[in-house]
């Protein structure tokens, strides 16, 4: 029985007639009632550190325009409480909850006082509601919605807070932050569970789905093969034919992860074949939206990651084509070395083409550790004439893109804070 819902008969409805009719479409939109005309809905999509020289990147990667591209309405400052340069949790913060916050804090003021998002006022509006992402779902990103913590790092307090708040589906990684006594009050709650892409087949028939896919974050896109875990489309999908049934609406946040961490690892073939993998989700919200008709949907990233740049080394080209035979990301051709690297231009050369000098040999056996996977990632980007001016994040205004019927809401140069209080306006949340 979806929560705060209450229903009429056809019958009755047949016999109160138009004045009825009226009066039960009131009480959906203001919460007392299931009415028989599907409220609105909101798929909220989020590419982490994408910005445009990453939609750029990914056309000439793609070879054709993106499934995003037609979309485009605007574009959105990402700022913090404290500082140009956002982080995850300050971003998400302000998408949650429309209000800014410093860097790593999450749902809170400055001051640590929690602030209300808008998934908690969707609950509170009798919505369903819910969480995917390829990150731990206790990550910054979903954490934001569903969790109130004074740092982000504290992923052991988010994750029973958002059962707590009663998050319709939950999918991602992290089962390490839920224990046995939570999967048990998880279960008690009326919670399906699935741990491998077999087990979202039938979620559909459950009213709510916890989807806990790795201990850790999900495998990449390009390392999935060979796991059992599903594609970030795939979650997607599961989650709206669960959310659906809820005739009162449902808000849903999809977050493509980890786009960002290619971005801090400077990593093109990662972060190309990730964004291909985040289109794929946005393709099944769209195919959704477009049946439904009554559903927003809204994509923009949470800030830029890289500091990419499409074209280097002073020449006015790029080489994308080269990124579409790359199979491995750095860190894994990384974990393929022996001790002393002495094989590395062989796995670099299986899985990316590139047939490495003597000097670049050199210094990707020089280097340490922690920096071997990067190193080749430089020498990747440098073949593909894609930059990078940082390992962290930058400023810069990101891209939004919408479709549906409050898609004009998000037109325009706006704030990261405006995608929460827009978001209550289509939603019409009380």
């Amino acid at each position: 029985m979806w929560k705060k819902a209450t229903s009429i008969t056809m019958a009755s409805a047949l016999l109160l007639g138009s004045a009825v009719y009226m009066n039960d479409q009131a009480e959906a939109n203001n919460g007392k009632g299931k009415g028989t005309k599907k409220d609105q809905n909101v798929i909220l999509l989020i590419p982490d550190g994408y910005s445009s020289s990453q939609a750029t990147a990914y056309r000439w990667f793609k070879g054709e325009e993106s499934v995003m591209d037609k979309h485009l309405v605007g574009m959105m400052k990402t700022h913090s409480a404290d500082t140009e340069v956002t982080d995850s949790a300050a971003a998400g913060t302000a998408m949650a909850t429309g209000e800014k916050t410093n860097n790593g804090m999450i749902s809170v003021t400055p001051d640590g006082e929690n602030l209300e998002t808008v998934l908690e006022k969707a609950e509170a509006n009798g919505k369903s509601t819910g969480l995917v992402a390829t990150s731990t779902i206790t990550h910054a990103t979903p954490a934001v919605f569903g969790s109130h913590v004074v740092s982000r790092n504290d992923e052991d307090s988010i994750a029973p807070q958002l059962l707590e708040n009663d998050v319709d589906v939950l999918y991602g990684g992290g089962a390490k932050y839920f224990t046995d006594d939570m999967l048990d009050q998880a279960e008690e709650m009326g919670y399906g569970f699935a741990e491998t892409a077999e087990d979202l087949k039938n979620a559909s028939k459950e009213d709510k789905m916890l989807g806990l896919f790795a201990e850790d974050a999900m495998a990449t896109s390009l390392d999935r093969e060979g796991t059992e875990q599903p594609s970030l489309a795939e979650m997607t999908s599961s989650a709206i034919d669960v959310l659906e049934e809820n005739k009162k609406g449902f808000f849903l946040m999809v977050e493509g992860s980890q786009i960002d961490w290619a971005g801090h690892a400077n990593d093109i073939g990662w972060s190309m074949n990730d964004t291909k993998d985040f289109e794929e989700a946005v393709k099944a919200a769209l195919d959704f939206a477009k049946k439904d008709k009554n559903t927003t949907v809204i994509i923009a990233g949470d800030h830029e990651t890289g500091g990419m740049s499409v074209g280097d080394q002073n020449l006015y080209d790029t080489n994308l084509e080269f990124v579409r035979g790359i199979t491995a990301t750095g860190d894994m051709m990384a974990d393929m070395l022996n001790e002393d690297r002495s094989n590395v231009a062989e796995v670099v050369k299986e899985h990316t083409g590139l047939e490495l000098t003597e000097e670049q040999i050199a210094e990707i056996q020089s280097v340490e550790e922690d920096r071997v996977a990067i190193t080749i990632n430089q020498f990747v980007s440098e073949e593909a004439l894609i930059g990078w001016t940082t390992e962290a994040h930058t400023g810069v205004d990101v891209p939004v893109y919408a479709f549906g019927p409050g898609k004009d809401e998000f037109a325009g140069l706006i704030d990261n804070t405006d995608i929460a209080k827009n978001i209550e306006e289509v939603l019409k949340l009380k």
